[in-house]
């Protein structure tokens, strides 16, 4: 049979009509999908261009002004583009359905695809057209930040930073500066000011900043991610930013904080930043666009560093170090983290808690690492042996390894090469708080061969590139011609070298042994440190194939005999460093196996001859014999033996001129013949000496430092005018002189005396002279040709009982006005006056003393006037040490000159 169909229909009108409608609107789906379809593409482009109009809207806002858009606003452009989509995937599938249709016309081979896509097609027009109705917006941004609001950072209580905060505060205040630049060490306290002063602004309603922003700036910070920080603490940062090129970023910045007057805050920066490419305003630069009461104080950028040099290259107009602690706040510091429970649990316990915190040497993360861990300590014997750890192994104490250190390290690794973090090591050598000499480090690094071959002064400029870029990073501190060490500076070197496995930084150190060390410690050690030192002998032969230093200066300690053996497996030793041992009164035969030595300082020692054996060190390059007393014989040929010698130090060597001066074999002939030498320190005892001195030509060029005295001769006077031929004399001493009167300077076989002079003294002074001390001289009347050494930078007079004048321009007669010119005094930093009782008078009239630090007078009663006036010293910090009763009676040119130096003075306990 055939198929059975039927239809079965309600009765029910109410069912009939819902039936028919539903029925009636299903074909409407398919009769009017054309119809729909063209009205939703009409809808769409409506809704496109509102959503397009409204996001410019939206971007001119926040490019131009300090606007974000409303939550409300970004809703609705997401929604539009949303549905801006699905509008076309329906359009797509709906062509496709087209391409099925009967004669070109919308009716369906099969119906239920045509019905489902009119379906869609209808919802999707409704849906447009709701949400073009609902946007429509009077306001699409607002204020991005809450004005002036600026949120406390946690911080814990400080102690000892009021000062250095204070100082920093008056700088925020000043309209004039616009970038400060805080710098020190790890550890110091850089973070905890900044965060100080961040909160200042929050709890002060009398500084309206706005913004203040603070940004953590990473090690290896990426421009496009600090501009996204940035952006973020603005409020400017959304979906679209993160497409944005660098560039881009840059302009949306610039253009928010140029009508701010706001405040950076830049946290451990390793790197300059360049604040125009980040898209910062220059705060030097004031807003013309923008004058009024907002425009009162600049915008202000304030950052932390380690490194000096950033703070030159952020253009910084203020650079303030961040310093340690005194020690009166470390201890306070100290007390108030490790607690009154501890520090009350026994009566001995404060007392070593007070060598445990010197330890620290007022560094506040040591302090506070150090402290927390004696917490728990109520025994002396637990603090007695944490002073023991910290004294010989810091690393071993509990945290500061784990914490300290590592911390601290980060300025190491940041450093520039390996060769000046192998240098930074080196000075881990000296002990704790010594005062390491630049020219010390000089030499001990060009005779380790840490330089290329090449001259004393090529190798002295490297060497103070160096010590600078590790002052720059606070890795060394500076005192003059010295460099110290921070003592957990010192502390993270030795751990740096001896504890992290740098095998080829392998150092040992121990200063002021008490006894005679371990030698078998000694085999892979390439660097061994024995300063101080408290033994009596050296009889072990160590084993040391690697070492290339040792150092053993004495300091006046008991070390009398060097076994003969000692230095007989020392084959790569290339310094060797025994000065100041007094009681050293030979050398060991073994000498001769130093074969790779290049350095050798015998200096203050008390050796009697040197041994013949030194001939074997045919590759030194430094010999030091200074102030070596009781010397009184050198083997006839042994100074010539050295043929790469460059630097022959010989001040105050001896007791007499004899060794140098006296007969055929005269150690100044082989001197002379040594082709490579550059430096040469002499004294010369005698005025006939003096005179010989200059028949050795080519040896008188290469005097850096020279010591004049003439203890037996009855000469009244002395003609220096030769000292112009010395090229690179830059220290002369003179000292005791009982006969001489004056110092004669006698150009072209006369004293200058003519204005018509003048370009012959210019021709003729004495270049190079920095350093000039006089003492014991009582019959000289005074020192007018220092006015021919226009570099003199240090003045020491001392024990001169007739000087009355340091310059008398009346004996210069015609000239005197002239040498004016010279600007004598013009580069001098310390000026020593002490013990003349006759001195009444510096210079005849008020000079500039621009860069002038020290003026000292002690034991000069009648000294009344200091050639000084209130614009002398302008941009120098000078101090004027001397006794109270002296200062009382000083003249000045005017009132104003008084008050300029007032600040300046100190007294002294020396009448």
């Amino acid at each position: 049979m055939g198929n059975i169909f039927s239809v079965s229909i309600s009765c029910d009108p109410t069912a009939n009509f819902c039936c028919w409608g539903f029925l009636s609107q299903q074909a409407n789906y398919i009769s009017k999908f054309g119809e729909n379809r063209e009205a939703l593409n009409r809808s769409l482009q409506e809704l496109t261009a509102l959503k397009n109009d409204l996001v410019r809207r939206v971007e001119v806002a926040e490019l131009q002004t300090s606007m974000m858009r409303l939550d409300q606003v970004k809703l609705w452009i997401e929604k539009a583009e949303t549905i801006e989509t699905q509008v076309r995937e329906v359009q797509n599938c709906a062509d496709r359905e087209i391409q099925k249709s009967c004669s070109g016309v919308y009716c369906s081979k099969n119906c239920f695809p045509s019905y489902k896509y009119g379906k869609k097609v209808f919802k999707m027009l409704v849906e447009v057209d709701a949400l073009k109705n609902k946007g429509s917006f009077e306001e699409a941004a607002t204020e991005s930040l809450p004005v002036g609001v600026v949120y406390e950072m946690p911080t814990e209580p400080t102690v000892g930073m009021e000062s250095m905060f204070d100082q920093v505060w008056r700088h925020v205040e000043d309209d004039q500066v616009g970038t400060i630049g805080l710098y020190g060490m790890g550890g110091v306290g850089k973070t905890t000011l900044l965060t100080k002063i961040h909160n200042k602004f929050a709890f002060s309603t009398s500084y309206h900043f706005d913004p203040v922003i603070w940004i953590v700036v990473s090690k290896d910070h990426r421009l496009d991610i600090l501009q996204d920080k940035i952006g973020e603490k603005l409020g400017i940062l959304n979906d679209k930013w993160k497409h944005k090129e660098t560039h881009e970023k840059a302009q949306h910045i610039f253009k928010f904080l140029s009508k701010k007057k706001f405040v950076l805050l830049l946290d451990d920066l390793w790197e300059p930043v360049e604040m125009i490419i980040v898209g910062i305003p220059n705060p030097a630069i004031p807003d013309p666009v923008t004058p009024g009461p907002a425009n009162n104080k600049k915008s202000k950028i304030i950052f932390t560093t380690r490194l000096e040099h950033i703070c030159s290259c952020m253009d910084a107009q203020i650079k303030m170090k961040v310093t340690c602690l005194m020690p009166n706040q470390a201890w306070t510091l100290f007390q108030e983290k490790v607690g009154k429970e501890t520090l009350q649990s026994h009566p001995d316990i404060p007392k070593l808690a007070q060598v445990v915190a010197n330890e620290c040497d007022g560094l506040p993360l040591a302090i506070i690492t150090v402290a927390r861990a004696m917490t728990c300590k109520k025994t002396p014997h637990e603090w007695k042996h944490a002073i023991r750890v910290l004294k010989e192994s810091a690393s071993e104490f509990s945290m500061m390894g784990d914490k300290v250190f590592p911390l601290l390290k980060f300025s190491y690794d940041n450093l520039p090469s390996e060769k000046v973090k192998s240098c930074f090591l080196y000075c881990a050598l000296f002990p704790e708080d010594f005062l390491i000499s630049k020219d010390d480090l000089l030499y001990f690094w060009m005779c380790e061969e840490m330089f290329e071959d090449v001259n004393v002064d090529e190798a002295k400029y490297e060497t103070y590139h160096i010590i600078g870029t590790l002052l720059s990073v606070c890795l060394l501190e500076e005192e003059g011609n010295f460099v110290k060490m921070h003592d957990v500076i010192r502390d993270m070197a030795l751990w740096l070298a001896c504890d992290c496995g740098k095998e080829n930084e392998s150092i040992l150190v121990h200063a002021g042994l008490p006894r005679t060390p371990n030698v078998e410690k000694w085999k892979n050690t390439k660097r061994v440190s024995l300063f101080g030192s408290h033994f009596e002998s050296l009889v072990e032969t160590p084993k040391s194939p690697n070492l290339l230093t040792l150092l053993l200066r004495g300091g006046g300690g008991p070390l009398n005999m060097i076994a003969d053996g000692f230095f007989d497996h020392m084959p790569t030793l290339r310094v060797l460093d025994l000065s100041e041992n007094l009681n050293i009164t030979k050398l060991p035969s073994g000498v001769s196996k130093l074969i790779s030595l290049q350095h050798l300082n015998l200096s203050r020692t008390g050796l009697r001859k040197l041994p013949v054996q030194l001939k074997a060190c045919v590759r030194l390059k430094y010999l030091d014999l200074e102030h070596m007393d009781e010397l009184d014989f050198v083997p006839p040929n042994l100074i010539s033996s050295f043929p790469v010698l460059k630097v022959l130090r010989t001040l105050a060597c001896g007791s007499s001129d004899r060794i140098f001066f006296d007969g055929e074999g005269a150690l100044i002939e082989e001197i002379q013949g040594l082709e490579y030498l550059e430096v040469l320190t002499l004294s010369v005892r005698s005025s006939s000496c003096f005179q010989k001195l200059f028949s050795y030509h080519k040896l008188v060029t290469r005097i850096r430092t020279l010591q004049l005295s003439d203890g037996k001769n009855q000469a009244s006077f002395l003609d220096i005018s030769s000292l112009v031929d010395m090229k690179h004399l830059d220290t002369l001493y003179i000292r005791e002189t009982p006969n001489w009167k004056q110092l004669e300077v006698y150009w072209a076989g006369r004293a200058p005396n003519d204005p018509r002079d003048l370009m012959m003294i210019k021709q003729n002074c004495f270049l190079c002279l920095q350093f000039i001390e006089v003492s014991r001289c009582p019959d000289l009347k005074d020192m007018t040709w220092l006015i021919f050494s226009p570099n003199l930078s240090h003045l020491r007079v001392d024990a001169c009982n007739d000087i009355e004048k340091i310059i008398d321009l009346e004996r210069l007669g015609g000239v005197g006005n002239v040498v004016q010119e010279l600007n004598p005094f013009g580069k001098l930093t310390v000026l020593s006056l002490s013990s003349l009782p006759r001195l009444n008078s510096i210079h005849d009239r008020a000079l500039p003393f621009p860069y002038l630090k020290e003026i000292k007078v002690l034991a000069c009663t009648a000294l009344r006037k200091l050639p000084l006036n209130s614009t002398s010293a302008e941009g120098s910090n000078i101090v004027i040490r001397g006794h109270e009763y002296w200062w009382s009676f000083l003249e000045w040119e005017d009132e104003d000159a008084r008050k300029v130096f007032l600040p300046c003075f100190q007294n002294t306990t020396t009448k």
